[in-house]
């Protein structure tokens, strides 16, 4: 089975949650457990408060695309922004690191993302947006039968 749908939202904190859920909603049709449902959501919260804060440096006109598709038991989400993007990618994959420290950031945003997906492809550049690809293989009950 294959299916996907698309969510675009204004670049601002209220939409996170909203993000979070609506991509939660769609995935348990899968039936996954509550660890792996967890996890997709922590993932989605961080990529989405990483495009608000540093893409956008929380400019409420800017938008953050989602796209979700599932097939079988693959879940693949992609969040993108068009905003500064990020010019030293490794740097910025290093836990701790923030280059917002006196928004008092924790800097475990893709570490956590990276901890919780099972493969992360971010596609970024200087005011190129950035785009992450997050993979999530459930192995929830109704995977499994699938």
């Amino acid at each position: 089975m294959k299916n996907f749908f698309r969510l675009q939202i204004p670049a601002v904190s209220e939409n996170e949650s909203f993000a979070r859920v609506a991509v939660a909603a769609f995935v348990a049709q899968l039936d996954p457990t509550l660890d792996e449902l967890t996890e997709i959501k922590t993932a989605i919260s961080e990529a989405v408060t990483n495009s608000i804060i540093h893409g956008y440096e929380e400019n409420s006109e800017g938008i953050i695309e989602i796209e979700v598709s599932i097939e079988e038991f693959i879940v693949t989400v992609k969040v993108k922004d068009m905003g500064i993007g990020i010019t030293d990618i490794e740097e910025a994959r290093t836990p701790l690191y923030t280059s917002k420290p006196e928004l008092e950031r924790s800097g475990m945003g893709f570490t956590i993302i990276e901890n919780f997906m099972d493969e992360v492809t971010i596609n970024t550049g200087a005011m190129q947006g950035t785009e992450i690809i997050m993979i999530k293989h459930l192995t929830g009950a109704k995977a499994l039968v699938n």
